[in-house]
């Protein structure tokens, strides 16, 4: 002869609600809300790596010279907001990669001074080989010389403006970034 189980116990609805929750087995009070929230998730690690900032920061200061440098050719003026861009992308990089590293703000800053002088070399450049029966390639890495010189007789206040303001916002990037 066999035993078959007995039945499961029938719970009894609470304050006549049969869909309330109901207290597990051998609990004497229902869970409470919240009560069993998860744990919060620890913090991020801070970042603190000088050299994936710094490979960050000099890529996009490459890159954006060129971009800084075709704006300056395609317009042929200087444009400030360019030269804010270049900088807050140049401190953007440094700060995202690098993290709270307190020499990548100015690294940043010295990086956007550079990247910003390429730029107006690249632009100056392009102008030029509008004007001239030369390439861009020839001009620029075979006669930089020429090229500095027209940036050098072309360069006014204006120009060092542009220069202190991708610094400034190199440095308030890379401080905001790693924030």
């Amino acid at each position: 002869m066999s035993q078959s189980a007995p039945p499961p116990p029938q719970s009894e609805p609470v304050d006549g609600n049969p869909y309330a929750q109901q207290p597990p087995a051998g609990a004497p009070y229902p869970p409470q809300p919240g009560a069993f929230a998860p744990p919060a998730a620890p913090p991020a690690p801070v970042k603190n790596n000088v050299a994936l900032g710094l490979v960050a920061a000099v890529v996009a200061a490459v890159v954006v010279a060129g971009l800084y440098g075709l704006i300056i050719g395609a317009t042929k003026h200087e444009i400030g907001y360019a030269a804010v861009g270049v900088g807050f992308v140049v401190g953007l990089a440094a700060g995202k990669a690098g993290g709270r590293n307190p020499a990548l703000p100015v690294i940043s800053a010295v990086l956007a001074l550079g990247s910003v002088y390429l730029g107006q070399l690249v632009g100056e450049a392009m102008i030029i080989t509008k004007q001239l029966p030369v390439s861009f390639n020839e001009l620029f890495f075979q006669h930089l010389d020429v090229v500095q010189e027209v940036w050098k007789k072309d360069a006014d206040p204006l120009t060092f403006l542009f220069f202190a303001i991708a610094a400034f916002a190199a440095f308030s990037g890379a401080k905001k970034a790693a924030a």
